[in-house]
């Protein structure tokens, strides 16, 4: 295991790089110390002081360290003098994202996303990483191209970004086919998304909503790749239910450029279920990251129900109850002890209910067998009845739904 010492530059103490920290244990490496430097101004060679630069140098080798993450994004110089002084390997959050993430993708569109998002972040960087990483036999941020793809110069690296961008937009392009198939097998556009910080508990409510069985770990991007899975209202309307990587603050913009086919699942849902980890001490904080994030996709308008997870970690059922009445559209859950999960499923529900339409429908009885089975499992029949060898039904349904029935509908 890799040991490695978190620097920070700001105005605080050592517990601002609490998310660091469990980013670097989420990457597999032990901590063994934080250290965070007050300055007014980031030093455009070091990023820190070169006083402090040489001080860390000197505890990497008394504490047997081999790796010092920055909670930054370096720039490619800072990188390379932070090097030469320190004389370990040195990484910035972006890079200790990526590797978390070339861990953690498993379906072939999220490894060359992975790729594609480490190639652009490595391109830059190119000169002078050589020496100190070719030593290197992998460790964070080498995952993924990090290990295969150093000795490529700038012109093949290049190519290959092209390659790669090629392969996800045709990938993108299958994707928007197969979701027009599944959008006409449900008969309608009831999609919705769970989007939210990092770790709040999205995989746990799809798991717990549709028993999906997502792999569900205390540790930041647990789960990449998204995971679809189809619901059933209260109301016996049918919705598809994603699972979305999870936010975090200062997401490396070249990964969100990479990810975007897959983060098009947030641009296209009809709802977004924003889960919110109502124990956080930093909630505010994610929440605003989480807003950010939408902006940055051009999603930041669509209908949003927050959904105030890990209530079960609350005392104060008072301060779980102000929480909701002030924040529109919320709703409190904990989906680790299932409770609060009906009230959700019928405020989605009610969502929907302006789709759907009341209709009353006539069925020749040696149909019957044929359509009846869609009509139940599409909507919600309130009366049936049968006259004159027809099957008469009174049914809410969603719009789409009943164009496919519209040779069936009494007409008033």
């Amino acid at each position: 295991m890799e040991r490695a010492i978190l620097i920070g530059l700001r105005d605080g103490n050592k517990e601002d790089l609490e998310e660091l920290e469990r980013l670097t244990v989420s990457a597999g490496a032990e901590v063994v110390d934080k250290i965070v430097q007050r300055r007014k101004r980031i030093h455009p060679a070091y990023y820190i002081g070169k006083g402090k630069t040489n001080q860390i140098a000197v505890h990497c080798q008394e504490a047997n360290v081999n790796l010092v993450i920055f909670d930054a994004d370096l720039s490619p110089a800072q990188q390379r003098n932070l090097e030469e002084i320190i004389k370990v390997k040195i990484i910035d959050r972006a890079g200790l994202i990526l590797d978390i993430f070339a861990q953690r993708a498993r379906t072939i569109e999220g490894k060359l996303q992975v790729e594609l998002a480490q190639l652009m972040h490595l391109l830059p960087r190119l000169t002078g990483y050589g020496v100190l990483l070719s030593q290197l036999a992998g460790g964070i941020g080498t995952r993924g191209p990090g290990e295969t793809k150093l000795e490529y110069d700038r012109r093949r690296i290049r190519q290959r970004i092209g390659v790669l961008k090629k392969e996800i937009e045709n990938i993108r392009r299958r994707r928007a086919v197969q979701k027009e198939g599944r959008l006409h097998y449900l008969g309608g556009h009831c999609l919705v998304s769970l989007v939210g910080y990092t770790n709040t508990g999205k995989s746990t409510l799809l798991n717990v909503l549709s028993d999906a069985r997502v792999m569900v770990d205390d540790k930041l991007f647990a789960t990449l790749d998204p995971t679809t899975r189809r619901i059933k209202l209260p109301n016996n309307q049918e919705v598809l239910l994603t699972d979305t990587v999870g936010f975090i603050k200062n997401l490396p913009h070249h990964l969100v450029a990479a990810f975007q086919s897959t983060l098009e699942e947030v641009k296209v849902a009809d709802l977004l279920l924003h889960i919110v980890d109502i124990s956080s001490n930093k909630m505010e904080e994610e929440i605003n990251t989480v807003y950010k994030v939408l902006e940055e996709l051009g999603a930041e308008k669509k209908p949003i129900l927050t959904v105030f997870n890990k209530k079960d970690k609350l005392k104060s059922s008072i301060a779980i109850n102000r929480m909701v009445e002030k924040t529109p559209d919320s709703v409190a859950i904990s989906a680790l002890y299932k409770e609060g999960l009906d009230n959700l499923l019928q405020r989605m529900a009610d969502f929907f209910e302006p789709r759907r339409n009341l209709l009353r429908l006539s069925i020749p009885y040696q149909l019957g067998m044929k359509i009846l089975p869609f009509i139940y499992r599409k909507g919600e029949v309130l009366k049936r009845e049968f006259l004159d060898g027809k099957i008469i039904l009174d049914v809410k349904i969603d719009t789409e739904v009943a164009q496919s029935l519209k040779e069936y509908i009494v007409k008033e």
